[in-house]
């Protein structure tokens, strides 16, 4: 049967070609994607950046640690506390320290996240002065290159002029920084945040003891000195979801894709297998030859694949670093895994995609030989029935189920990511079933336009139902995926979007910088006339649940009143003025949310407080997080302030006044509507990259699909076409009739995939709704639209330019054409 197959694979060439192209590229994805995962998986750690000289950091202490029944559980610390002076003072008699100091700062046309320091710790980085000198005096500074000297900045913490720039080691600069005099940097910010010793680290151990405020950071753990020290870890961690999830939908196309191929193939060879039954070919060797030929298709497509993600996987990372999706020194290794886990599976999708059509093609009689009908029998199996039926129900079943036991689960990334693959398959093996009907509903109004044409169209299309539901099956994933997933994204922000409006009830929100407002700043606010002020700053809590698992929190701090007068939170229980220095409010996330009962937290500095429920939220998307008061925030800093106006007040009067406030404190007045639409939540740029990643791989196997399908099937219609020909159509109207059928296919496709997209989005609507958030569902109907026009365009050029090439011969030659 191995010979066979190959004279097979040699004859039907055309046919071979289009899996050929799928599995190749779908294996030389997968490789590409795994050479990425093993790159994030073997990442070197990032040594130190700003403390690579240094002998022994000090630092005031942000990890917080939990001991557990199963072992010690950490967290970090939103407020480290500084290093204390007693301690810096028994520090300096070991050795020569150096006190580093970090603040924000805010320079007119300067960085975003623009820091402070003094200019001794530069030596440390060691940070090399590239162009001027080092400053002398309070009005001089030194920048990390942003800024050249000579020029004059205007900072919130007072004007400076330029004198020098640094370079870092390498050239890379990983932080926007002002250097001012020590003496300045002391008077900027008196706490000192990190202390650098020139000592031996077992002496400065012994020197700290046991005490818990700070750490004793030496060799890499200097790094944790570094700003934003698990900036790489996180962004690799985004990198991982991406590939992992592109890979996953990859490997579900690529197999979705050459299933659906080899399907229609075997359909369309049923005479050829009946010939061969006919000459003695047993059902065993009919479905071993065709096992065959996918075994040779495997083989070489996943070979050609693996050199494909050999090429592919150098230049994906090269484009993630240039996107800033990945680390600077984010490279491609030497693993050798992903290249097995690719061709293995590659060779398993053709094996696999072609098992179901073996069976087929074993059954075909003898008798199939002479059969002559065009209407194409038994197209649903009892076997396809079972499986397509078992899908959608298991799909709505599994949809309903988490709607009434966890509807906040269809909200997670991971869910609604492989929840649409279910109807999907589910929708394609029931195709056949929905064929007809649909072409008969899209096809009624053509049919009764003059002329035979529309009417050939639908039968035409109705008739061959394997050949149109080839067609719309790459179709209804592609528009399924598009519909599902960008709508289920755009619908989650949409609702975060209510959920902000729905919270805030001030008139004016005034948002600062990375520093916050100081004192001062907040109460000049507060002494605008005519106006009701909180200001809220941002912290974070801890808990133990289920005795073993710390959870991380996101918290406000507060005034209870005066929150309760600018902000409608989503209580489900209790009430926001009952919020006190002992209590706390949570949502339903947490393990324990019954009002009255009381919780160990730790809050943001580290310390263990037990606090009394309050008053508990609704979980809503996610969001809503958790309010304390400012007692139980020590070391926060206020970043908003939410302003209502008081009953007869002036908005004209206040809103002028306002602004000059915020203006001084270097903040910024926003209007209710202003804040909503600056507090929009947006995609996160890896996860839109990876959408569209996906997407457009299910365009492109989407294309390469509609056109092995049409090729095949058009090259298999040249008596058709002849028929056609000699009862006096023109071979215009041949290839009109083609395109028009091959439009009715995508459209059935596109119905499909909407109807699928439209049950993910109803269930993500129904969770919203359980979840007590109020906002509409958004579907993305220009991105359908365009989706499914592309496939039209694709399906119509591939089917056109087939059955152009077949009619370039005479309709008496096309008529006696051999099968």
């Amino acid at each position: 049967m191995l010979s066979t197959a190959l004279r097979t694979v040699r004859a039907r060439w055309v046919s071979f070609v289009g899996s050929f192209v799928a599995l190749a590229l779908g294996v030389g994805l997968i490789a590409t994607m795994g050479l990425g995962l093993a790159a994030t998986l073997e990442a070197p750690q990032r040594g130190p950046e700003r403390f690579a000289r240094a002998p022994v950091v000090v630092k005031g202490n942000d990890t917080l640690r939990v001991p557990t029944p199963i072992g010690e559980r950490t967290g970090r610390r939103a407020h480290p506390g500084a290093v204390p002076p007693e301690l810096a003072e028994r520090l300096a008699a070991l050795g020569r320290t150096t006190e580093d100091r970090s603040f924000p700062v805010r320079a007119d046309g300067g960085p975003e996240r623009l820091v402070g320091h003094p200019w001794s710790v530069a030596a440390f980085a060691p940070y090399a002065l590239d162009e001027g000198r080092a400053p002398q005096s309070d009005g001089e500074v030194v920048t990390t290159g942003w800024a050249r000297p000579g020029e004059r900045l205007t900072t919130d913490r007072g004007p400076a002029t330029v004198v020098g720039t640094v370079k870092a080691p390498g050239g890379h600069r990983f932080e926007d920084a002002l250097f001012w005099t020590d003496a300045r940097a002391a008077r900027l910010s008196p706490a000192v945040d990190q202390l650098v010793v020139a000592a031996d680290p077992a002496a400065v151990r012994a020197a700290v003891g046991q005490d818990p405020s700070v750490r004793v950071l030496t060799d890499r753990d200097r790094r944790y000195a570094d700003p934003d020290p698990e900036r790489d870890s996180e962004a690799l961690l985004a990198v991982n979801a991406a590939l992992g999830t592109a890979g996953g939908i990859t490997g579900f196309v690529s197999v979705f894709v050459v299933a659906s191929t080899f399907a229609f193939a075997v359909a369309q060879r049923r005479k050829e297998f009946a010939l061969l039954r006919t000459a003695g070919a047993t059902p065993g060797q009919i479905r071993r030859m065709v096992i065959a030929e996918a075994l040779v298709l495997g083989v070489l497509a996943s070979a050609a694949g693996c050199v494909l993600g050999a090429y592919g996987a150098p230049v994906l990372a090269e484009a993630m670093v240039e996107g800033e999706l990945a680390p600077h020194w984010f490279a491609i290794g030497d693993a050798a895994w992903p290249f097995h886990l690719a061709f293995w599976t590659g060779l398993f999708v053709s094996l696999a995609g072609v098992v179901a059509a073996s069976w087929r093609a074993g059954r075909v009689g003898p008798a199939e030989a002479l059969r002559e009908a065009a209407v194409e029998p038994g197209a649903m199996t009892a076997g396809r029935w079972i499986l397509g039926a078992g899908l959608l129900l298991t799909g709505l079943g599994t949809l309903a189920h988490a709607l009434f036991t966890d509807p906040s689960d269809l909200l997670h990334r991971k869910t609604y990511l492989s929840r649409p693959m279910l109807l999907i398959v589910a929708f394609a093996l029931l195709a056949p079933v929905l064929v007809r009907p649909l072409v008969r509903l899209a096809g009624w109004l053509p049919a009764r336009l003059p002329g035979a044409g529309g009417m050939l169209v639908r039968e035409n299309a109705a008739t061959g139902i394997r050949r149109t539901a080839a067609v719309a099956a790459p179709v209804l994933v592609t528009v399924a995926l598009a519909g599902s997933l960008l709508g289920t994204t755009a619908t989650l922000n949409e609702a975060k979007a209510a959920e902000i409006r729905q919270r805030t009830t001030a008139d004016f929100v005034i948002t600062g910088g990375a520093g916050g407002f100081a004192p001062a700043a907040v109460e000049r606010v507060r002494a605008v006339p005519g106006t009701e002020v909180s200001a809220t700053a941002g912290t974070t809590v801890h808990v133990l649940e289920e005795g073993v698992a710390l959870i991380r929190s996101e918290a406000r701090a507060a005034d209870p009143a005066a929150l309760a007068r600018t902000a409608e939170l989503p209580l489900t229980a209790g009430k926001t003025t009952d919020l006190d220095d002992d209590s706390v409010i949570v949502n339903e996330e947490w393990e324990r949310h019954e009002v009255g009962s009381t919780v160990d937290v730790w809050l943001g500095d580290g310390s263990r407080k037990p606090l009394r429920i309050a008053a508990v939220m609704s979980i809503g998307t996610g969001n809503n997080g958790v309010y304390v008061t400012p007692a139980n925030a020590p070391g926060a800093t206020v970043d908003r302030i939410d302003v209502r106006l008081a009953p007869g007040a002036d908005a004209a009067a206040a809103g002028p006044a306002l602004a000059e406030a915020a203006r001084q404190a270097g903040g910024r007045v926003l209007t209710k509507e202003q804040w909503v639409a600056d507090s929009y939540p947006a995609t996160k740029r890896t996860t839109r990259l990876g959408l569209l990643l996906v997407l457009g791989i299910a365009l492109l196997y989407t294309g390469i699909g509609l056109a092995n399908t049409l090729v095949m099937a058009t090259s298999d219609r040249a008596r058709e076409f002849a028929a056609l020909r000699l009862a006096g159509a023109t071979r215009r109207q041949v290839l009109r009739l083609v395109a028009g059928e091959s439009l009715m296919a995508v459209l059935v496709g596109a119905v499909m995939g909407t109807l699928v997209a439209a049950l993910n989005l109803a269930g993500i609507d129904g969770a919203l709704a359980l979840l007590g958030v109020r906002s509409g569902l958004v579907v993305p109907w220009a991105v359908v639209g365009a989706t499914a026009a592309a496939c039209a365009a694709l399906a119509v050029v591939s089917a056109v330019s087939s059955a152009a090439v077949v009619l370039r011969r005479r309709a008496v030659d096309l008529a006696g054409v051999r099968e």
